[in-house]
């Protein structure tokens, strides 16, 4: 069991919501005196809050950062804490808590809260694509193209999610991508590539069921062209942990993979948007983040 002197939260309110918004008084209730702590808000998701914290962490000596949010939010602020002896711990609260579930931490604020008190620390993989890191997973093609539609939707939660899938997923045209994996180049057809450090999205929706997040590996999960019958065998698989036996779906393990483009690619990490023109380059760094766990 670790020991911790100093904490600092950090809340993002936007995935907190309604649901959690008394989070700041269970934090007082649970961690009360028994761990030094302050809270900040994330108020705008325009402020860099990578910057913010470290500036804390500059004035004060912390060796916990609680991130209370959902994967994006444990992005932004685990990506500080790489190759630090500063613990990460992760209150999930949001959409999908891919990070979170894979880990096994508690999904109720109050039990994740008392994880603070009683866990035990575990060194996982930082994962880059372009020098951009992520934890869960990274991907390029449908996937990030829902994500970037559902970043721009009105309603928020896995039913708005859901809905835009279900809209999209019979317009959207594969394409052809050319990668090198540990130095071996393959040419493939996919509706979508996802590189994974973490074995799902979230929502216990598994994308890469062999996915360990210590092992310095990244998980391919290539999702080939297929036909409506395929597709809902592939639906099932998802939650049944076993899409990786699909006929539509090739898998490789790499520490190095490049995927070449002339385009801009859409992609996505850790449910977050972006567009990276021209080439991906993904690598993992080994058991680079410190994280409570149960």
């Amino acid at each position: 069991m670790e020991q911790f002197k100093k904490a600092l939260f950090v809340l993002n309110p936007v995935s907190v919501g309604k649901r959690n918004k008394n989070i700041s008084e269970k934090i007082k209730s649970i961690i009360g005196e028994k761990i030094n702590h302050k809270i900040i808000i994330w108020e705008n998701a325009k402020h860099d809050i990578g910057s913010i914290v470290k500036a804390e962490m500059n004035k004060e000596n912390y060796d916990l950062i609680v991130a209370v949010g959902g994967d994006g939010t444990a992005n932004e602020i685990a990506s500080v804490l790489t190759n630090t002896n500063v613990t990460f711990a992760l209150i999930p609260s949001g959409s999908g808590n891919g990070l979170a579930r894979h880990l096994k931490i508690p999904m109720k604020p109050d039990d994740a809260l008392h994880l603070l008190l009683n866990g035990k620390v575990k060194n996982i993989d930082t994962c880059y694509i372009n020098e951009h890191p992520f934890f869960c997973t990274s991907g390029i093609g449908f996937d990030a193209h829902i994500g970037k539609l559902f970043v721009n939707s009105v309603e928020r939660g896995f039913n708005s999610y859901l809905k835009i899938v279900i809209n999209e997923v019979f317009n959207y045209k594969p394409k052809l991508y050319e990668l090198e994996i540990d130095g071996n180049k393959i040419s493939v057809k996919a509706f979508l590539i996802t590189f994974a450090n973490a074995n799902q999205y979230g929502n216990n929706a598994v994308i890469a069921p062999e996915a360990d997040i210590q092992d310095g590996i990244i998980e391919v999960t290539v999702i080939k062209p297929f036909n409506v019958f395929q597709a809902i065998i592939m639906a099932v698989r998802l939650f049944a942990r076993n899409i990786n036996k699909s006929c539509c779906v090739e898998t490789y393990k790499a520490k190095n993979i490049k995927l070449f483009s002339v385009e801009n690619n859409v992609i996505h990490f850790d449910g977050e948007q972006g567009e990276i023109s021209g080439n991906l380059e993904l690598k993992n760094h080994k058991q680079s983040l410190r994280v409570l766990v149960k």
